[in-house]
Formats: C-alpha cells, sequence, structure tokens
C-alpha cells in the first residue's frame, strides 16, 4: 500500500500527557472506532452495519479494529457503554445541587425521560440492546450504569419521612423502581410519539412521588416500615 494512502488511514493523535506516541495513537484508534461505530449503529442499526463501513469511516485497518475489539458485538458492546455512561452523566448533572428529594425525584425523571428520547439512546440501548447483548448482559450494563443513580434518588425519597427502614427495604424500592423507570423509558423510546409517551410517563409517575411525599408530610407510617 503506497504511504500516502496508510497516511489517510491514521487517525489524528492528540497529545497525552505521559502516554507514549504508541500509547496515544492505540488510544485515539480505539475511540475513532467507538465514535463512527455509534453513528453508523444510530442510523443502520447492528444489522445493517459493516466492519468494512466502520474501518472505512474510522479510516483505520481492519486489523486494527481486531487488535481493540474480538469483532462487531464487542465494539457494539462498547458503544452501548458509552452511550449508558453518558445518559448516567446527564441525569446525575441534573441532579447536582437539588436538596429537596421531592425537587430531586423530578428533575432526575425528566432528565431520563429526555435521554431515551435521543436517538442514539432509542436505537443502541432500547432497540438494539437487548438483543445483541442478550438480556442478561443487557440489564447488567444498565445496572452499572444507572442503579447507583435510582439508589441514590430512593435514598432521598424514603429519608424525607420519618420512617425506619433497614438497608433490605431500600434495596427492594430501589429494584422496583429501576424495573419501572427501565419499562417506562422502552415505552417512551418506542412510541410513534416519545414527546407525548414521556408526558404521561411523567404525570404517572409523578402521582406515585406525590404520594410519598403526602405520607411524608403527614408523618404517617405505612405497615411495611421497620418500627
Amino acid at each position: 500500500m503506497p504511504k500516502s494512502t496508510v497516511s489517510k488511514l491514521m487517525p489524528k493523535v492528540p497529545s497525552v500527557p505521559g502516554a507514549s506516541r504508541r500509547q496515544q495513537y492505540s488510544a485515539s484508534t480505539k475511540r475513532a472506532l467507538v465514535e463512527i461505530a455509534e453513528g453508523l449503529f444510530t442510523d443502520h442499526g447492528y444489522a445493517n452495519t459493516s466492519l468494512d463501513a466502520i474501518v472505512a469511516g474510522a479510516r483505520v485497518t481492519k486489523g486494527a479494529l481486531y487488535h481493540h475489539f474480538s469483532g462487531k458485538a464487542a465494539l457494539f458492546e462498547a458503544v452501548f457503554e458509552r452511550v449508558e455512561t453518558d445518559a448516567s452523566k446527564t441525569i446525575n448533572k441534573a441532579l447536582k445541587g437539588k436538596r429537596d428529594p421531592w425537587e430531586k425525584a423530578q428533575a432526575g425523571l425528566r432528565a431520563f425521560l429526555a435521554v431515551v428520547q435521543e436517538p442514539r439512546y432509542r436505537r443502541i440501548v432500547i432497540q438494539e440492546g437487548p438483543a445483541v447483548l442478550g438480556y442478561e448482559r443487557f440489564r447488567e450494563q444498565e445496572e452499572r450504569s444507572t442503579f447507583a443513580t435510582v439508589i441514590d434518588i430512593v435514598r432521598s425519597v424514603l429519608g424525607a419521612g420519618s420512617w425506619a427502614l433497614d438497608e433490605a427495604m431500600l434495596q427492594t424500592f430501589a429494584r422496583i423502581f429501576f424495573g419501572a423507570m427501565s419499562s417506562a423509558g422502552e415505552s417512551v423510546a418506542t412510541s410513534e410519539d416519545p414527546e407525548e409517551a414521556a408526558q404521561r410517563v411523567e404525570a404517572a409517575i409523578g402521582f406515585i412521588i406525590a404520594g410519598f411525599q403526602a405520607l411524608a408530610d403527614t408523618g404517617a407510617a405505612p405497615e411495611w416500615v421497620v418500627e
């Protein structure tokens, strides 16, 4: 292959203090592959995206791709992790500075509903994720990125009342809410009108949050509270 052709295939390498030129090039190549794959998976879906299209878009060789990933499924998982991580950062940013538990819960809900309407999240996480990764791996990746945020919100909401809840009950509530949010996100992402679906979900979960707030304000202790 002519030298000029090889140079065109080499991605731009940003300078990273403390890293060797080889390490910088390797990281840049991997980043380029994930970025290009994300766009192609979003636009065309997993099945209709070829490795040839990905390496061409990233301007690297197929050998470079196999140096970082075992194949298309492994690359998809890296893209999935990136999208989920970005979603988690967006939601946590919306929660930052929210001291009131009810405002915190509403802010987290709205941020989540905005995220699931994004094209890349809808396609990669909701539509393609379970089929490509398998259900168990899909749930594991979801929990890794967002379950801690759900736990934080649940602790804030349940901590607003004068209820003595043990850790097992907190975890139970978190699992229930995590499952409900996951299902709600799927219903929004797959709806013909995601914006309208998101409004319905926000209203429905808003009723649940209002119920907890009413219990907290009155000081009532439900039967499941540990005495």
